[in-house]
């Protein structure tokens, strides 16, 4: 994409590095460079609010889910292995991460008290196994 205007920095190389703008992981020099571009592209601009207030809508939807921490671990061991330069193994973190998260919440529901009956339903649930607390 191009507005058909020059400009010191094209616009293909802003829109490219977008996120990384956005999520302030570039060197302040590019940083520089891109708020000179957006202020005087209005389609980068555009494109800019667009990205950034999803970008906000997702953090505020999405942002309060905590990161299980064995996931977190697995993650940053990775991160590591590849940061050292070492390979890395060909396993599904997530996959695993999940599984392990699905386990412990069956496993707490199992033990707390009156979350089910013998039945399978809720304890005091009412239609559809639905309580007064939901």
């Amino acid at each position: 994409m191009s507005c058909g205007d020059p400009h010191e920095t094209d616009c293909s190389e802003v829109l490219d590095h977008l996120y990384e703008f956005l999520d302030h992981e570039m060197p302040d020099g590019d940083c520089a460079k891109f708020e000179v571009h957006i202020d005087e592209c209005s389609p980068c601009l555009e494109k800019y609010g667009l990205e950034q207030a999803v970008k906000k809508l997702v953090k505020r939807c999405c942002g309060h889910d905590d990161v299980p921490a064995d996931l977190r671990s697995k993650v940053m061991g990775r991160i590591e292995l590849i940061r050292a330069g070492q390979s890395v193994p060909d396993q599904d973190v997530v996959a695993e991460a999940r599984a392990a998260e699905a386990a412990a919440r069956t496993q707490g529901a199992q033990s707390a008290p009156g979350v089910r009956s013998a039945s399978g339903g809720s304890a005091g649930a009412g239609p559809l196994g639905a309580t007064a607390q939901e």
